[in-house]
């Protein structure tokens, strides 16, 4: 049996939080939010709020036991890119892809 949690639309590109998800990949839950708290990025705060929520899933919706808990996936999926312009020299247009993610976390039970 497995819990999943997802955050949408995060204004975070997709690469910088795959490097953290592989961090956590396979792990022990409370092991990857104690690597999670101590990680000095932004994609690792809103990992970890996603990862308390795939948890709390897997205990409330699903009667799992927190303790046989590990991370099976972790996941940062492509959002839609905000799409804005920066002026260049000869009146020229510059494109900047603001990129969002889809964040998500499944946490399945050890036997």
């Amino acid at each position: 049996m497995e819990a999943r949690a997802e955050a949408k639309y995060i204004r975070i590109s997709p690469l910088k939080v795959n490097y953290i998800c592989k961090e956590i990949r396979g792990k022990h839950v409370d092991e990857a939010l104690t690597i999670l708290r101590f990680t000095p990025k932004k994609g690792a705060r809103v990992l970890e709020k996603v990862l308390n929520s795939a948890i709390a899933n897997a205990e409330n919706n699903f009667n799992l036991d927190r303790d046989n808990l590990y991370v099976k996936e972790a996941y940062a999926n492509d959002g839609p890119q905000l799409k804005r312009w920066r002026p260049r020299a000869r009146g020229m247009a510059y494109p900047i892809l603001k990129r969002t993610s889809h964040i998500g976390v499944v946490v399945e039970e050890r036997e």
